[in-house]
């Protein structure tokens, strides 16, 4: 019965984890507009998918990161009750963001329950294999991504000014109200307005920013949508090779499914979590974190990507969300547009993962132990 109801909780965290995961990787492909809604979700869903898959053979390091053994004693890690209480706190924490539109890493969620479960279960933890395994990673890894992508924007604007290509006049084109009229008596309508379309020039918060210019004698403008649609692509990819181990390795305690099986069914609840429940905080994501064009956006996702996959293979537990938000912060503080409010409530979300995990671990091993 514990068997399957670890299963079942590791398949709800992998649900939660696309909800809230998923659209992080696309997020520029919208905020920038260079697609919609839509289509963003579906390039995201068909590249998060071929992550997971990969994840069966690159990512043992991971499966093993986070089974609990040598964080926790051996025969707590192996506790079914322990990997029960660790999926369904990491689950609701992860749920209960993605309520409120904020995104939190999965990840951190899974060590704070790794913590609480843990401490509960055995008196305490090994802290020097929690800072120097997971604590490090997680805390380094978006100062290093708001450096490199903040640092990377600037050569490569200059690149680009110096190939000739560049910004085209932002024009907005909107329907406007020119003026009322009254109604003629006897009219259904005691009033009437009168609308046409007006011309008038934007922001890049609010009108689209295209490229103009050629490349090797190419228009300019869909080599960058090609490459960023790429950048999008492998941040994507590169989620689901680094997320979809960390949540299968709760389901192969107790020899109840084997690595391979485990990693697939995790990636397919991943997809429909992320299909079905992406939109809150894909808004966030897009357009609430800092306003950006189209070649910031594919800065943005270049360095993630690199980040994240370099994390997976070397078997470093760094977050997806930390790396993909602190490349988003570091084009905010290029570009000058970063919504600070929204950053800091961002960044509190984060603080508290941990102890809230934590917190429901220890009460759910309660229950269950």
């Amino acid at each position: 019965m514990i068997l399957a109801l670890i299963v079942l909780v590791g398949l709800l965290l992998a649900f939660a984890n696309g909800a809230n995961d998923n659209f992080k990787g696309v997020a520029t492909l919208r905020g920038s507009d260079t697609v919609g809604y839509s289509k963003a979700l579906a390039w995201a869903t068909l590249t998060t998918a071929l992550g997971s898959a990969t994840a069966v053979v690159l990512a043992q390091g991971l499966l093993n990161a986070f089974s609990g053994k040598g964080l926790v004693p051996v025969e707590v890690a192996a506790q079914p009750e322990f990997a029960a209480s660790v999926a369904l706190a990491a689950g609701a924490t992860v749920l209960l963001a993605t309520r409120f539109g904020f995104p939190i890493s999965t990840t951190h969620g899974l060590i704070g329950a790794l913590l609480g479960a843990g401490w509960l279960a055995s008196g305490g933890v090994d802290v020097d294999k929690l800072a120097s395994s997971f604590l490090v990673p997680l805390a380094v890894s978006p100062f290093l991504a708001i450096a490199f992508a903040s640092a990377g924007y600037v050569p490569l604007r200059a690149l680009r000014r110096r190939l000739g290509i560049q910004q085209e006049t932002c024009v907005c084109v909107e329907e406007r109200v020119v003026a009322v009229v009254p109604g003629t008596p006897g009219t259904q309508a005691a009033l009437a307005s009168v609308s046409i379309p007006a011309l008038t020039t934007g922001t890049r918060a609010t009108c689209r920013v295209r490229y103009d210019g050629k490349l090797a004698g190419i228009e300019a403008r869909p080599v960058l949508d090609f490459a960023h649609f790429a950048s999008a692509g492998a941040v994507s990819f590169a989620r689901g090779l680094n997320d979809t181990p960390k949540i299968a390795a709760l389901l192969l305690i107790g020899g109840v499914l084997a690595p391979t099986p485990a990693i697939l069914m995790v990636g397919v609840a991943i997809a429909l979590g992320g299909w079905f429940f992406a939109k809150r905080v894909a808004h966030t994501m897009a357009h609430d974190v800092t306003a950006m064009n189209p070649g910031q956006g594919f800065t943005a996702n270049a360095v993630t990507a690199l980040l994240v996959i370099g994390a997976s293979k070397l078997g470093v537990p760094v977050s997806t969300t930390h790396v993909s938000c602190g490349s988003l912060f570091g084009i905010g503080l290029v570009n000058r547009n970063a919504h600070w409010r929204k950053i800091g409530q961002i960044l509190l979300a984060w603080l508290l993962t941990l102890p809230c995990a934590a917190t429901l671990a220890a009460l759910f091993y309660g229950l269950l132990a």
